[in-house]
């Protein structure tokens, strides 16, 4: 029998199991301090703060079988005692140093150089800072002008959050001794030369610290440019994912068209698939098909988006239907009299601030994040709008940049997905409310 260790083994981890849905499966059992995925072989590996956490996941788990979107997960004691694979930008724990690594969770609004210039600049000189995407989550580096600065911010911010609820500091000494810094612009930035460019002319970003390609052995100086020249839109790509790609993602998909089977053909029409499917990029058209009711064509604007589609709505539950989502052998969907055409849609999310809309894609959650809602809507009346779409676990109504927003938890992600694809959309008191998925794990 394998000895007990703090880093716990998952295998069968499909290609529709989320990171999020696996720290949801441990979160409860203590702190989680590593995850990395082994798409490839569908395994991953979590290590826990301690052996105890992890002893206690296991005795759980030996009576109560772990099942995450319906797939049955097995888990056992990894015989690693430590996960030692970790990127060359990773912290080196307590040893002081003047770069810190900082790891933001539960990522709900945009972060920028400017919001962490804000929070980390009254603690010391801020000389600076460097934003990516990993594995981890989104992090950055911050490098101060003395050791003592990064010590005395580390101290004061490390477990707060930015906004009220959310974006939380994770902060650790970085082990780099210098930063290098080719741009100023909103991903990167060094307040010592303000002279530089802020992109490369005729050449997508260049952010080497987040390069995907190479995600543990990235030096933090003289990294790689990370370029997507098959991509359109490719400048918000990057500064969405900070030059890498989600884990599962290639970048390098050119089919455009989706087919979408093991629908509820009583429940679903063209619009609720437009609400759900849009979280992952524009869309074209939509054709439900007569002579199979319950698949469907969708249409996404380009390659990236439709991939996107794919790696995080395959094996999504909605209307008490596993969806099955693949690639169509049909480069795009030609307009008839079945055909919706949404390509002019003002609904469409990715025509305006699609970086952002890009950073918050995910798999299906339980939670759900309502915007653009009337200035007097109360915790109740939402509540009210949303309770007939299943359970409610808990809600929340907040004001961020003077406009009322909400978060709303249901009991599954299955209804969580219903709500959205109802409700997205629709009218409350004159405004067109918007809906999407929250990767808050409660409120």
């Amino acid at each position: 029998m394998t000895e007990p260790s703090k880093v716990i083994h998952v295998r069968n981890v499909g290609h529709e199991i989320s990171e999020n849905d696996l720290l949801q499966l441990f979160q409860g059992f203590g702190v989680i301090t590593k995850l990395v995925m082994l798409r490839a072989k569908n395994q991953a590996l979590i290590q826990m703060q301690d052996v105890p956490s992890a002893v206690s996941a296991l005795q759980y788990y030996a009576t109560t079988q772990p099942s995450i979107r319906g797939r049955n997960v097995y888990v056992q004691f990894s015989s690693h005692q430590e996960l030692t694979t970790v990127d060359q930008t990773q912290g080196r724990g307590d040893e002081p140093n003047r770069i810190l690594l900082v790891t933001i969770h539960h990522v709900l609004y945009p972060i920028t150089v400017d919001v962490l210039f804000q929070v980390f600049s009254p603690h010391g000189s801020v000389e600076k800072i460097v934003t990516f995407q990993k594995s981890a989550g989104f992090q950055a580096l911050i490098q101060y002008q003395s050791q003592q600065s990064a010590i005395t911010a580390r101290t004061a911010l490390q477990g707060r959050n930015i906004y009220d609820g959310c974006c939380q500091l994770d902060i650790q000494f970085s082990n780099l001794d210098e930063l290098q810094v080719n741009y100023n612009n909103d991903r990167s930035r060094d307040y010592t030369n303000p002279n530089l460019p802020t992109e490369q002319k005729g050449r997508p970003p260049q952010l080497g610290y987040g390069d995907a390609g190479n995600m543990y052995g990235v030096q933090g100086s003289g990294a790689r440019a990370v370029g997507y020249p098959q991509m359109p839109n490719a400048a918000a790509i990057a500064a969405a994912f900070g030059g890498g790609l989600p884990p599962g993602i290639t970048g390098t998909n050119e089919r455009c068209t989706l087919l979408v089977s093991n629908l509820n053909p009583d429940r679903i029409d063209e619009d609720k698939l437009f609400n759900l499917f849009s979280l992952y990029g524009n869309i074209m058209r939509i054709k439900l098909l007569r002579n199979k009711p319950d698949h469907a064509l969708i249409q996404m604007g380009d390659g990236f988006q439709a991939e996107l589609a794919v790696h995080f709505l395959k094996g999504a539950m909605l209307f008490d239907k596993r969806l099955e989502v693949n690639f169509s052998k049909h480069p795009n969907i030609t307009q008839g009299a079945d055909t919706h055409d949404y390509s002019n849609s003002n609904l469409n999310r990715f025509n305006r601030n699609a970086a952002k809309n890009y950073r918050y894609c995910c798999s299906p959650t339980k939670m759900i994040h309502l915007s653009t809602l009337p200035q007097d809507i109360t915790e109740e009346e939402i509540v009210t709008l949303l309770e007939e779409h299943g359970t409610i676990v808990n809600s929340k109504v907040f004001e961020m940049n003077g406009k009322k927003q909400g978060l709303v938890q249901f009991e599954t992600e299955d209804q969580a997905t219903e709500a959205l694809v109802c409700k997205h959309a629709t009218s409350l008191s004159g405004s067109v409310i918007r809906i999407s998925y929250s990767q808050l794990t409660n409120i």
